[in-house]
């Protein structure tokens, strides 16, 4: 027979002494006494069994085969010595002790400071003292203020508005067919790439014969376009003209659309500002283009605005 020590590391406390009794009463071991102790590693088994030395092989596979246990060991027990368990957490001592604090230091004395000899006041005698007494003493100065006046310069003078440009009624002239034929010399040619030389002749014609120009070439270039494109479309009436001749033709020289039997011509070269229309030329230019195609052969236009004058386009009313 044989006594052993069994020492386990396990990680619950509950059921593990009986479990672990179970295992080596299986094996043919009797307990003779058991310890469980608290450890930070876990739960600490101490176990001493006597059996057959033949079954410890079988012990220590039955141990191994135990989940709960982490790890253990199997020796022999000796009576009357305590072992130590292999989990159980060491204590380190120190024997180091510490030394003792130094003593403190001790104040700073302060350095004497010697003592300087008062040089004696001198002693003024009663004769002088009346003397100082009497002395007249001077008057006061009164401070004087000097009168500072602040001149500022003059405001300029408010800024004159130019006076006004008296209005100058421009005499109507004829309209120069000269400066039209040399204008519209090169037609077939340039067409529809004309609008240099209308705004060339814009500017070379006087003031007075501006309108009546522009409204002559209009109808030069319009009599153009209908014989040359829409000289099978006669006898239509206005409405039916202006959509399918007047429109397509204006669109050669600015974006025309049709409103309510008016023409809205938009972004004109022609009308730049101040007042300096060119809504003569497209008058003229409708005349000498639909007057052929009109049923009745007549045909009327009138400037309602022009982007020349603020408007934001130039809008045309057409009747017959």
């Amino acid at each position: 027979m044989i006594e052993l020590e069994i020492q386990a590391l396990a990680l619950q406390r509950e059921g593990l002494l009986i479990e672990v009794g179970r295992l080596a009463a299986a094996n043919g071991f009797t307990l003779l006494r058991q310890r469980l102790a608290q450890d930070p590693h876990g739960t600490l088994l101490s176990m001493v069994v006597r059996g057959s030395w033949f079954k410890k092989r079988a012990l220590r596979q039955a141990l191994e085969g135990c989940d709960r246990l982490i790890s253990f060991e199997l020796a022999p027990a000796v009576e009357g010595e305590v072992r130590t368990h292999f989990a159980a957490t060491s204590k380190v001592t120190s024997g180091y002790v510490p030394p003792p604090a130094p003593p403190p230091e001790p104040p700073p004395v302060p350095a004497p400071v010697p003592e300087q000899d008062a040089a004696p006041a001198p002693a003024v005698s009663a004769e002088a003292g009346v003397a100082i007494a009497a002395a007249p003493q001077p008057a006061p100065e009164t401070e004087t203020f000097e009168e500072l006046v602040i001149r500022r310069p003059a405001p300029p003078p408010a800024p004159t508005e130019p006076e006004p440009e008296p209005y100058v009624e421009l005499p109507e002239l004829a309209a120069d067919e000269a400066a039209v034929e040399q204008a519209l010399a090169a037609l077939e040619q340039e067409y529809p790439r004309i609008l240099p030389r209308l705004l060339a002749l814009d500017r070379g014609v006087q003031p007075g014969a501006r309108a009546a120009t522009l409204q002559l070439a209009g109808q030069r270039v319009g009599a153009w376009v209908f014989a040359r494109e829409y000289s099978l479309d006669t006898g239509l009436a206005l409405a039916a003209a202006l959509s399918a001749l007047a429109v397509p033709a204006l669109h050669a020289f600015a974006e025309a659309e049709l409103q309510d039997g008016q023409l809205h011509i938009r972004h004109s070269a022609l009308c730049a500002g101040d007042g300096h229309s060119g809504c003569g030329f497209y008058g003229g230019f409708l005349e000498g283009l639909l007057v052929p195609a009109l049923a009745r052969r007549s045909l009327s236009v009138l400037p309602v605005c022009c982007r020349s004058f603020g408007a934001d386009e130039c809008v045309l009313a057409v009747s017959d």
